[in-house]
């Protein structure tokens, strides 16, 4: 048997014993009487009864252990030509002095405080800050709209509000204040102080009485050698909320315990990343996302390692060799990044000519999620970067990964299209809509049966009968994921599509994700989206919206009938995909997810709420003239 099937087979065989094992790695101020309470919490919870904190295991015990001169944080922000490098040692100094001015403020255990926070060090010391009081933190997404700041600050009620002055992207510069400011004006629950990180690029006035200069409060507080204990929390206590979108428009607040969530990343690092302690481990996310929280906060720094803080972008920061050049500077183990970001990089360097620019001999991996990993993007990354390739696939309500290729405990081939096995902890099955498992290679909802490993959520905050009919309810006695796809006869998961972007054509349910792998297969193609377009006659038609590689010189008509054909003879003509469309952008949230739904309702003439997180509200408009012009709206 590989190293795979050795752990998961003992992970299958006594869970209790293989969590239990994995806990001895976290340091706990008490630990708890068993690993698992079946009868506590929707489905058990994991370590009830255990006292810890996650700011001592991600700081305190690594400086106890002598390694307080070991990098924890890089930060690398070429949108301001800044490099910082700060030892777990300043990290404490710096989480301290702002843990101080946050019990100042009557910041204390259990009480909400929420950041607004751009891609810099402090949010990651504000996170370690929180945690280090036993508070529970909320990051917001920087630049959230006023009215989607609001719905999250009346919802986590928090006590501070940490924030900055501005953000930076290339070519503009986004004013946080007064998005703050109006949010708090529409919220009903008022913060007691907002913490203000003035950035030199674009200062901003301060609220009298409410309002308290970062730099200042926190400089002082370590010029007087201040600092606080880290608070003993219930490992069943919550570390975080973080809000994820709903389908009612009301945000769903996903919590995440603190015992399971410390236990399950520390394994993941080695175990799947494959990453030893003080190597350099770059998730490129933001701080407002859930990968930010697992994989830039609290994962490298839970084992040991450098974590990178990356304030640009895979292109335009200066061109399409941005990671390389972080990656040779900083001497990159491994990277974990969303697929968009390689295909924008395959657009703009088709050849990979700038690869040869940098020397990545320290690099050892690349990590893909968030979105579906086409094999023509995995490919060309494999091809031109001669390293492994590795797609994992979870959720934010998960923590991290439910299926994956845990390079540190051996892997196994590469399987283009899927994202790995089920990892320890999930049982992942596959069914119909009637509940029932469905045979290998067929298309189906993807579950998780329960319990949950440690680390996935308990619950949502302060909606638990909004977590059983979000999540449980569906098919009894397993998690929906609300993802389609299929597993075949050698256990790999292929994710297609999320449940509501399988169509359904004159009675067959088609995956648009496996049309827009096979339209990625063109050798012409950058990115692509296929929506579900209603249809009188046939209930919805598939659209195709596609974008070409920078250089790729084509007639339109011409390239669209060639992907007509590609579709018709990869999946057949019961697809019955007839139209593509170029167009010159895709909208996309900043986190790189393209945005379907709306796709959908533009060309349906459906009303829609613009999305809080888009990247370029503008590129609706040049989707609409593009579908109008070819009369595809309606």
């Amino acid at each position: 048997m590989s190293g795979y099937e050795q752990t998961y087979n003992a992970w299958q065989t006594d869970p209790e014993t293989f969590w239990s094992k994995a806990a001895e790695d976290i340091d706990w101020f008490s630990p708890a009487p068993r690993a698992f309470t079946a009868d506590s919490g929707a489905y058990g919870r994991w370590f009830e009864g255990a006292t810890c904190n996650t700011c001592y295991n991600c700081l305190d015990r690594h400086i106890e252990a002598g390694h307080g001169d070991r990098l924890a944080v890089i930060f690398d922000s070429p949108v301001t030509d800044t490099v910082e490098r700060y030892t777990y040692a300043q990290v404490l100094e710096q989480v301290g002095g702002l843990a101080a001015v946050l019990r100042d403020l009557g910041v204390s255990k259990g009480d909400r405080v929420v950041l607004y926070m751009p891609m810099v060090p402090q949010a990651i010391f504000a996170m370690l800050a929180c945690a280090r009081l036993g508070a529970v933190h909320s990051v917001v997404f920087g630049g959230f709209a006023p009215q989607e700041l609001a719905t999250r600050i009346d919802d986590a009620a928090p006590k501070a509000i940490i924030s900055a002055s501005c953000g930076i992207e290339p070519g503009r510069v986004i004013a946080y204040k007064p998005l703050l400011d109006e949010a708090i004006t529409l919220a009903t629950q008022k913060p007691d102080h907002c913490v203000i990180l003035q950035r030199d690029t674009l200062r901003c006035d301060l609220t009298p009485k409410r309002d308290v200069d970062y730099a200042e409060a926190v400089g002082a507080a370590m010029a007087e050698g201040r600092t606080t204990e880290c608070v003993a929390v219930e490992a069943t206590d919550p570390l975080y909320i973080l809000y994820t979108s709903g389908t009612t428009g009301q945000p769903k607040g996903v919590v995440r315990d603190t015992g399971g969530h410390m236990v399950a990343l520390k394994w993941t690092m080695e175990n799947h990343y494959g990453v030893k302690p003080g190597e350099v481990f770059w998730a490129a996310s933001d701080v407002g996302w859930v990968v930010g929280h697992s994989y830039i906060c609290y994962g490298p720094l839970l084992h040991g390692a450098t974590t990178l803080v990356y304030e640009g972008k895979p292109i335009g920061t200066p061109d399409a060799g941005a990671f390389w050049r972080v990656i040779q500077d900083h001497k990159v183990a491994s990277l974990f990044t969303a697929p968009t970001a390689f295909r924008a990089i395959k657009k703009e360097d088709p050849k990979g000519a700038l690869i040869g620019d940098y020397d990545l001999s320290h690099f050892r991996t690349l990590f893909l999620a968030g979105e579906r990993s086409d094999p023509a993007t995995i490919e060309w990354a494999q091809a031109k970067l001669g390293c492994p390739v590795i797609d994992h696939w979870w959720q934010t309500e998960t923590g991290w990964a439910i299926s994956g290729n845990p390079v540190g405990i051996g892997g196994f081939p590469v399987r283009l299209g899927s994202p790995g096995k089920p990892m320890p902890g999930y049982d992942i099955r596959v069914l119909d809509d009637g509940g029932i498992e469905v045979a290998p290679g067929t298309l189906g909802n993807i579950v998780c049966k329960l319990p949950l490993p440690p680390g996935s959520f308990p619950t949502l905050w302060q909606a638990p009968e909004r977590f059983l009919s979000s999540y449980l309810a569906e098919y009894p006695g397993y998690y929906a994921t609300s993802d389609a796809g299929i597993i075949d006869e050698d256990g790999y998961v292929f994710i297609m599509s999320r449940t509501d972007d399988i169509i359904n054509v004159a009675g067959h349910r088609l995956s648009t994700g496996a049309m827009e792998e096979v339209i990625a297969s063109h050798p012409d193609i950058a990115e692509c989206a296929v929506v579900g377009k209603a249809d009188p006659l046939k209930g919805q038609m598939p659209l195709g919206l596609f974008v070409t590689n920078d250089g790729a010189a084509r007639d339109q008509q011409e390239l669209e009938g060639e992907l007509v054909q590609l579709v018709r003879g990869k999946i057949g003509a019961v697809a019955a995909f007839k139209t593509a469309l170029e167009i010159k952008r895709l909208p996309k949230t900043r986190s790189g997810k393209v945005l379907r739904g709306t796709i959908q309702k533009i060309a349906d003439a459906q009303d829609f709420k613009m999305p809080a997180a888009i990247d370029d509200p503008a590129i609706l408009d040049e989707i609409s003239a593009a579908l109008a012009a070819r009369k595809l709206i309606g």
